[in-house]
């Protein structure tokens, strides 16, 4: 198997091919003719084939000299490439960043989650990423034990040593499927607070009261299996506008007396107390909310 030549001896030959010779290339090089000639010799001697002529026709190379310098091209490129990458491990922050989010948080361009990702890993291309799907409860166990970094979502329940920062306010209305019987004909809050709801596990009484209900009919773990069950026709409940909006514009769903079913949800920056210069932390919160740069623990 053929040795991979040292890599001064490629540099040495590059240069002498570039310059249009031996003595041009010494100022480039910053050696004499003679070394040059030495370096050239050892590295025909490892290849076993003659790279170049010279003599009195000036210097040419061989047929198989060209190949091997396209060859030595791409070999040096990729090598400057990995170069560069290696001095920005050196100089880029590194680690792990941990972020969580609500479900159904893709939509939502408000948070246009997705170019904060980009923009996030532009700034630090070191750092190893992870991104976590649940419901808040969880959410706020994993910032408080550390396992999340940040995490955005609404969090209706206050937690010590948990700060929220404010970001924006998630429309809701409240919608059923077209078959289902309340989309035909006029329909009033009573009767419509009498029908089957399907409501979100991580939902108190309160917060179903809070939305015009006393009970729900079923329940669910995320956004996606409640518009599964909304979609069916047998229940109603309440989606995220921009979630529910492609649907609703297909006609596969039905906003349900929207001058009195809706809400909107408080979403929050939530990270543990103590945390917030951490690097990471503050250009991920910079990123996604501009407007309140550099903002204090509350």
């Amino acid at each position: 198997m053929q040795t991979l030549p040292n890599l001064k001896l490629l540099q040495v030959f590059a240069s002498v091919v570039e310059n249009q010779g031996y003595s041009r290339a010494q100022q480039a090089l910053n050696m004499t003719t003679p070394a040059i000639s030495a370096y050239m010799s050892e590295l025909e001697a490892q290849l076993g084939f003659i790279l170049c002529q010279r003599g009195r026709g000036g210097f040419s190379l061989t047929s198989k000299g060209e190949q091997f310098y396209r060859y030595s091209q791409e070999m040096l490129a990729t090598l400057a490439g990995w170069q560069t990458q290696v001095e920005t491990l050196k100089s880029a922050q590194g680690g792990t960043f941990a972020l969580g989010v609500v479900d159904a948080t893709v939509t939502d361009s408000q948070l246009n989650l997705p170019a904060a990702i980009a923009h996030f890993n532009q700034r630090f291309p070191a750092v190893f990423f992870t991104l976590s799907v649940r419901d808040p409860s969880e959410l706020q166990q994993q910032v408080l034990e550390d396992r999340l970094d940040l995490a955005i979502g609404h969090f209706p329940l206050r937690a010590s040593n948990l700060v929220t920062v404010p970001l924006y306010d998630e429309q809701h209305w409240l919608y059923c499927s077209p078959q289902h019987p309340l989309a035909q004909g006029e329909v009033d809050v009573r009767r419509v607070q009498q029908t089957g709801m399907v409501t979100r596990r991580y939902w108190n009484q309160l917060e179903l009261n809070k939305r015009g209900f006393r009970q729900s009919t079923a329940s669910v773990e995320s956004i996606e299996a409640q518009l599964t069950l909304i979609l069916s026709g047998r229940y109603i409940g309440y989606l995220p506008e921009h979630y529910a909006r492609g649907w609703e514009q297909q006609g596969a769903l039905h906003r349900l007396l929207p001058h009195h079913f809706h809400f909107r949800a408080p979403f929050s920056f939530a990270f543990r107390r103590g945390r917030s210069r951490e690097t990471l932390i503050r250009v991920m919160r910079e990123i996604l909310n501009p407007a309140r740069k550099n903002g204090h623990e509350s």
